[in-house]
């Protein structure tokens, strides 16, 4: 059975995205390699192994574009408004805390934010299907 051991994204900015990705998610370098021409950086904590791999292309000036293909990574939390709280105390302008109800029951409690580079992240609730 396959397992998901990383995401890439392509930033633009690498310091900039180690400190979100540290103050949002407790996310920290795991290992670092540079190239001609490109640097991997892999993030990760100690809740799990999967990373996120930024990719840092040394020529790139412009900000990258999503298209429209792209839509969100997830994240679950004990405490989405805690966290809530936590992102608006650091400035990372979540967007409201939403809930989604389904046969009468809660389904789940989010809020998404945005990396540096415009990369939605999900955090919800840990609840039913989302621990």
């Amino acid at each position: 059975m396959a397992k998901a051991i990383h995401m890439m994204v392509r930033v633009l900015d690498e310091e900039r995205s180690i400190d979100f990705y540290q103050k949002a998610f407790g996310l920290n370098i795991e290992d670092r390699f540079d190239f001609d021409g490109f640097t991997l950086v892999y993030l990760k904590n100690p809740e799990n192994d999967f990373e996120i791999e930024l990719t840092v292309n040394h020529s790139q000036s412009d900000p990258y574009t999503h298209g429209d293909g792209y839509g969100h990574i997830a994240v679950s939390v004990d405490q989405v408004d805690a966290e809530h709280s936590r992102f608006e105390a650091l400035g990372l302008s979540p967007t409201p805390v939403k809930e989604f109800h389904r046969d009468g029951s809660l389904m789940a409690k989010f809020f998404f934010v945005q990396d540096p580079d415009g990369y939605k992240i999900e955090v919800l609730q840990r609840h039913g299907r989302y621990t």
